[in-house]
Formats: C-alpha cells, structure tokens, sequence
C-alpha cells in the first residue's frame, strides 16, 4: 500500500518511475547518518531526456519548468529506492536546480520552480526548502535542467 506521499502524487497524477541507473562513476543517493543526499537527475523519461537544449536560445521557461518537475520526480524516485518509503521523508531541506542557459537570461528561479513547488504538493510542508537555481553552460546529455537534492530522514 502507497503512503502518504505517493497518494498525493497520485491524485496529481503522478507514478514515480524506476529510479534511473547512475551514468558514470557515482551512486544516485548516499545516506550518512539521518540525511540523504541525492545526486543530479535529468528529466528522464521513458524515451531518454525530455528536454534539452539551452534556455534564452530557443527553450521555453514553461517546457523547462516541466523539465524540472520531471527532475524532481526522478529525485523522489531515487529517494523511494534509498528508503523505502517516502513517507520517511522528514524534510526537504535542499534543491540545487542547474539550468543551461545563455549568459543573458536570467529566469533560472522561474525554471527550478517547477522542482520546488512539486516537492511542496508532494510533502506539504515537509517539502520547503532552501534552494539554489543556477545557471551553466551544459548539462550531461545536452539536458536542460538537473536538480540534485539534500533530504533529510525521520528516526
């Protein structure tokens, strides 16, 4: 039976995927002590990455939006695999949101909002966090958005 946390998702019509293998030589979560911490996630779907590109040439702030409330899924994602349960989520207590963007544009909050307001409809308030939303010339795969995340574990 689903907990809490992926009933709300549910009736946001969210089903979290499997979590997505590492792509290089790290592991997608860590646990030390009662914090997890997530590594980078692309918006994957079932086709590969959902969006790439580079924002103020030619990516919209809305599909890029959509691009990182699909990161923050594949986070919630790796979160369930690492503990079982994302009803063992005490806190959200970091994003890092890291969009590929031209020098000029400046929208990066705009875009990581698509990360952070989905963890808020997923854990309520548990889901408010400090965030960080940057800017960067490329991302792995051409992707347009990664979000990493800092949890922290119920005892």
């Amino acid at each position: 039976m689903a907990g809490e946390v992926e009933a709300r998702l549910s009736e946001l019509g969210i089903t979290l995927p499997e979590p997505v293998a590492a792509a290089a030589n790290y592991v997608p979560a860590v646990r030390s002590g009662n914090m997890l911490y997530i590594s980078g996630q692309l918006p994957i779907g079932p086709g590969g990455v959902t969006l790439t590109g580079t924002l103020g040439a030619g990516v919209s702030v809305e599909d890029a939006q959509k691009a990182a409330q699909l990161c923050a899924i594949n986070v919630m994602a790796q979160a369930r695999a690492a503990l079982g349960d994302l009803d063992k989520v005490a806190r959200v207590v970091k994003l890092v949101g890291f969009v590929a963007s031209t020098p000029d544009f400046g929208d990066q909050p705009k875009v990581v909002n698509g990360a952070s307001d989905l963890m808020v409809a997923a854990f309520g308030e548990k889901g408010r966090h400090a965030r960080s939303a940057v800017g960067v010339a490329a991302l792995p795969f051409g992707a347009a958005v990664e979000v990493e995340a800092i949890i922290e574990i119920a005892s």
